[in-house]
């Protein structure tokens, strides 16, 4: 609920896969070790982001966002809760929080460059993967016709590093899944390679964005730091200055379709088409 605690250890509350690499050796951080890892090429016409709260997109997918929208792609921020929980003063009304939160989020927004945000208010820290949550993502889901959606990996209970995922970004994840398929009519495939998306230009957008939300990160220089380690950790492993990483999950109806291999050309082509989302990428915390 609150910022700082997904700050903890070196993982996003969205983005995936490893955003803290494991490239230690013998305890070191082996930051220069050569991998076979490449950046990962595709881009998705449009895409959606799905949240537990105000600020979890911008501690998870925030540089990779802002990169794909200043290549061109339009992006869509869904908030499942208004974060109106989330502060440490008992006396605080919760009203007042969560609309200081979507103002936040709402700078933010333009910060990294989304065409909008969606906030469904939902009840902060007993956010549930039911049938209403799900209804009202597979709304927005049909509204904005993504081709590729970010969410957190609901698998994900506790971080290798240390640390407890929140309920709510695990069962904001789930519900994004669900909402996906089986509402999505197409099969789910299940490959597991992990991606990098090279954001080398775009983490201060992501810096900039996590400074809007000043209830919730008190050390914002401290922050700006981890952040900067765990861009340069994961960029490591592709040779990068910085990136993001993703566990892709691909949605399509035959192995000839999705984004395997296709050029910016076929995107393009393909994003008119009236399918189902053609690609959905989970987080890892």
């Amino acid at each position: 609920m609150g910022g700082d605690e997904r700050s903890l250890g070196a993982h996003h509350s969205l983005g995936i896969g490893e955003c803290n690499p494991d490239s230690r050796v013998n305890g070191n951080v082996a930051m220069n070790v050569p991998t076979n890892e490449t950046a990962h090429a595709w881009r998705p016409p449009r895409f959606m982001v799905i949240a537990a709260h105000p600020d979890d997109a911008d501690f998870g997918p925030a540089a990779t966002a802002a990169a794909w929208i200043d290549a061109g792609s339009v992006g869509w921020l869904v908030c499942c809760t208004s974060g109106d929980a989330g502060g440490e003063d008992p006396d605080l009304d919760p009203g007042e929080l969560g609309v200081l939160r979507e103002a936040e989020q709402q700078r933010a927004v333009s910060v990294v460059g989304y065409a909008g945000v969606t906030f469904l208010h939902q009840p902060d820290g007993a956010l549930e993967s039911d049938l209403a949550l799900r209804e009202l993502l597979v709304r927005e889901i049909r509204t904005f016709r993504p081709d590729a959606i970010l969410a957190t990996d609901p698998e994900v209970v506790f971080y290798r590093d240390g640390g407890v995922n929140h309920s709510d970004h695990r069962a904001a994840g789930m519900a994004a899944v669900d909402a996906v398929y089986p509402a999505a009519r197409n099969p789910m495939a299940f490959p597991d390679p992990n991606v990098w998306v090279d954001v080398s230009g775009t983490v201060e957008r992501k810096i900039e964005a996590l400074r809007a939300h000043a209830s919730q990160i008190h050390e914002p220089d401290k922050l700006e730091t981890r952040i900067r380690e765990w861009a340069g950790q994961t960029g490591a492993k592709i040779g990068a200055a910085g990136a993001e990483a993703f566990r892709l999950v691909i949605i399509e109806d035959d192995e000839d379709e999705g984004p395997t291999g296709m050029t910016a050309t076929d995107v393009a082509e393909a994003s008119d088409s009236p399918e189902a989302p053609g690609a959905a990428v989970a987080g890892d915390g």
